[in-house]
């Protein structure tokens, strides 16, 4: 079983920068590794995701152009590098991973970290 662990989160104001990471213990990640947020009172969203082994990389048109996937297989660490963040970016941000498909759909994904909160403040 793998365990993901969230870091980088924190408060900023819009038009600012953070970078989150999503380190894997236990194993290396599933084939897929995906960011996701939920923000109070809505569903959890997809962000983006990546493959773990090629790095092809897919994202929500929301974040398209100011949010980065990337991963350092040699750390077993996955970042998402968020450019240009607005307040509706507000909320807590959750990696996961899966074998099956590179996707946005919640329920495909089998591990989830913790979450970590990002604020942007206008």
């Amino acid at each position: 079983q793998v365990q993901l662990v969230e870091s980088g989160g924190g408060l900023v104001q819009a038009g600012e920068s953070l970078r989150l990471s999503c380190t894997a213990s236990g194993r290396t990640f599933s084939s897929y590794v995906g960011w996701f947020r939920q923000a109070p009172g809505k569903e959890r969203e997809f962000v983006a995701t990546i493959k773990w082994s090629g790095g092809g990389t897919y994202y929500a048109d929301s974040v398209k152009d100011r949010f980065t996937i990337s991963r350092d297989n040699a750390k077993n660490t996955v970042f998402l590098q968020m450019n240009g963040l607005k307040p509706e970016d507000t909320a807590v941000y959750y990696c996961a991973t899966t074998f099956r498909y590179q996707g946005e759909s919640v329920s495909e994904y089998d591990y989830w970290g913790q979450g970590t909160q990002v604020t942007v403040s206008s």
